[in-house]
């Protein structure tokens, strides 16, 4: 193992500070960051036995200090259905819910901070159907705003019956979907008071944007997220509105007709009710195109010369809004310490380390203390949605955390 990490090591400096293609971050050693790459490299053996136990066909990781790539490793397979084919850092994953902060939350801040909607605003400013709390016992409405709907205390249900509505509206029937969620779903909670983590949340995010913007949610995440930032493997819809990138992509679960999902979002409710254009899931993204969004989210909103966030906006995101309770413990979009943040270990900071997971088996954590991402993402649903990844995330983070020895 130690002769192994050494060559990783020499590999890692010989990278030096070249950049790869296009706009990826420099890549350099560990030690350049003042980390440990003989402590880093433990990783490897975590990740394998994952492959090897079967809980996951292969991953890919990246590790980011600063600025820079210090430890970039594919692992396993990028399928084994209906062929085996070894994964490669360059794949793209199917992010899942890390399309609520890569996607959803990066553009729902760019409308706050251009002063298209305010975070107080209350959700019917922009869909007048959207229904508030009503207290059972008095009759007392309280109105939901987007902050609530941020930080999953506005009292939505977690998900909806994907069936119950298509068979309602057909499929897909975005517009219908929206109304469902405005008028027919109950609150289950005065907004703020406590906390359960929904899907619904973020496809209401969406719709906001969409009226506020004129635009697909899809379509001004690309244009004022992605392509600003030079992810150029970053965007939704990949099968219907951006085949060339296809063979990029890491398959999720098999389907009836025996093959597995490609290129479209594995979520029930993106892939079917909102046809790929959703606030929940729906992007797929590379491993060094998320290192590039974390080391600006890092970096005050900037990396590589482009910005796409002031810095007080990060700062403003990357807290948990004190009128919330605070075992809530959401931050905007981000989680920090809820229930939901036990994946990145023990030794991350408590406070400051943003962090979200994705359904199919992908994790970020952005650790604002240390200046440290840690981007682990796998396709767990490949080639049967099975398996747990709890152990290996948290086991990840805490080698990753404890090889910083500056």
């Amino acid at each position: 193992m130690k002769i192994k990490c050494l060559l990783i090591a020499a590999l890692l400096v010989a990278a030096g500070c070249s950049k790869g293609v296009g706009d990826s971050l420099p890549k350099v050693s560990p030690e350049k960051m003042e980390m440990d790459s003989h402590k880093l490299c433990r990783v490897d053996s975590v990740i394998n036995k994952a492959v090897s136990e079967k809980l996951i066909p292969g991953a890919v990781l990246s590790v980011v200090r600063d600025d820079k790539i210090v430890y970039l490793k594919a692992y396993g397979n990028k399928s084994v259905v209906p062929d085996t084919v070894a994964m490669t850092t360059d794949v793209m994953f199917d992010l899942a819910s890390l399309s609520k902060v890569v996607g959803t939350t990066m553009s729902i801040m760019q409308l706050v901070e251009n002063g298209q909607i305010r975070l107080t605003d209350n959700v019917n400013m922009y869909i007048p159907e959207f229904a508030p709390w009503v207290d059972p016992e008095t009759g007392e409405k309280e109105n939901i705003e987007i902050r609530d709907l941020l930080t999953h205390s506005s009292g939505l249900p977690p998900y909806l019956s994907v069936a119950r509505v298509a068979s309602l509206y057909g499929e897909p029937c975005p517009d219908s979907t929206m109304m469902y969620i405005a008028r027919d779903l109950p609150r289950r909670f005065r907004p703020k008071t406590d906390f359960t983590y929904s899907c619904l949340n973020f496809v209401t995010l969406q719709n906001i944007l969409q009226r506020v913007t004129g635009e697909r949610l899809c379509d001004y995440a690309e244009k004022n997220v992605f392509a600003p930032l030079g992810m150029k493997h970053t965007c939704y819809n990949v099968a219907s509105e951006h085949p060339e990138l296809l063979p990029l992509v890491a398959p999720t679960e098999v389907q009836e007709n025996g093959l597995p999902l490609l290129g479209e979002v594995h979520d029930p409710i993106a892939r079917r009710l909102n046809a790929g254009n959703s606030g929940n899931a729906g992007v797929f993204s590379t491993a060094e195109d998320l290192s590039i969004l974390a080391a600006a989210v890092m970096n005050g909103g900037e990396i590589l010369g482009k910005r796409v966030l002031g810095s007080e906006t990060v700062k403003m995101m990357s807290r948990v809004p004190s009128e919330n309770a605070p075992f809530i413990g959401r931050a905007l979009g981000w989680d920090i310490w809820s229930d939901y943040s036990w994946f990145k270990g023990d030794i991350t900071s408590r406070t400051r380390a943003l962090n979200h997971t994705g359904y199919t088996g992908t994790s970020i954590v952005v650790d604002l203390d240390s200046k440290t991402a840690i981007i682990l993402l796998t396709n767990r649903c490949h080639p049967e949605d099975k398996g747990s990844l709890s152990r290996v995330r948290a086991t990840v983070a805490n080698i990753v955390a404890g090889s910083i020895v500056e």
